[in-house]
């Protein structure tokens, strides 16, 4: 199993050099971001992620750019992967998208992955100046803009938005491979066009259907699930049992939140009271414990 740290909830940005190599030296996979572009001064859209719709996330909350930030981990790292979960391309026009992701990839010797997703916060596109309501046919144009960039070739393009013939260096040696947050019908659509899929947490047995839906999915348009990525956060917790069962149906990627924030699913607190984990050595001391309790057991 593949262990990824997410960090979406680190407001002190100087630690995440430090944090990322530890957990390369714990044995994490890799490491997973969050983005907004902006974050607006008054917002009347629903939050989606907590049952009243009211926003939990200070308004003064860090989004340091995924690109510039994974160039940087890569610096201090030699194999943990970093992947945007996720990263709001829509807002952004195609070639900004497309250089940056690879540069990041060229710097970091291909350990990128590129997790997009359409986004809910209708002020932060009217800020951009982008149609919030088109946003999901954007976002496809924008995948397929940087599909065809990355190549490294002369490439022609003709869409809805974008209409251009050019060429753009550094390219990976790879494309970076995309992967699709969210759980709505028209996203799990869009994750099965493309390379993986980043849910909610969800349970073994959830995310086993879930799975099998994408393959059905994908089976349509002559793709199979080899190759493709599904990263889980565990809406339980995390053993040696659930892990077998994931693995034996193919799910190789578990996504931790930082585990110094409370969790409703794990049955150990691993902050003890007390301790301010804004201050990295009780970070640190957290993943440890984590790792030598959870990664430790389940390999």
């Amino acid at each position: 199993m593949r262990f990824w740290l997410s960090l979406v909830a680190v407001r002190e940005i100087d630690q995440l050099a430090e944090l990322a190599r530890f957990a390369e030296e714990l044995g994490f996979h890799g490491l997973m971001v969050g983005d907004h572009l902006v974050w607006p001064n008054r917002i009347e859209s629903r939050y989606p992620y907590t049952p009243d719709g009211k926003i939990f996330v200070p308004p003064d909350t860090p989004w340091p750019d995924p690109w510039a930030l994974f160039a940087h981990l890569a610096a201090v790292t030699s194999k943990l992967h970093f992947a945007s979960n996720i990263y709001l391309a829509a807002l952004r026009d195609p070639f900004t998208v497309a250089k940056c992701v690879a540069t990041a990839s060229v710097l970091s010797g291909g350990r990128v992955a590129c997790g997009v997703s359409a986004g809910w916060l209708k002020e932060e596109y009217d800020i951009a100046g982008i149609d919030f309501a088109r946003r999901g046919a954007r976002l496809d144009e924008v995948i397929e803009v940087c599909r065809k960039l990355w190549t490294g070739a002369p490439v022609e393009h003709t869409g809805d938005r974008f209409r251009f013939g050019a060429i753009m260096q550094p390219a990976p040696e790879q494309s970076v491979p995309i992967w699709i947050g969210g759980g709505a019908p028209a996203a799990i659509r869009r994750a099965a066009r493309n390379d993986g899929w980043l849910p909610l947490p969800m349970t073994v047995a959830q995310a086993l259907a879930a799975r099998s839906h994408l393959a059905e999915i994908r089976a349509q348009g002559g793709l199979g699930m080899e190759g493709y990525t599904i990263g889980l956060p565990l809406a339980e917790p995390v053993t040696a049992a659930s892990v077998r069962s994931l693995e034996e149906h193919g799910q190789h990627d578990l996504v931790v939140i930082a585990p110094w924030l409370p969790s409703p699913w794990d049955t150990e607190a691993w902050l003890e009271p007390g301790q301010d984990p804004s201050n990295l050595a009780v970070k640190k001391n957290v993943l440890e414990k984590y790792a030598g309790k959870v990664l430790a057991a389940v390999r």
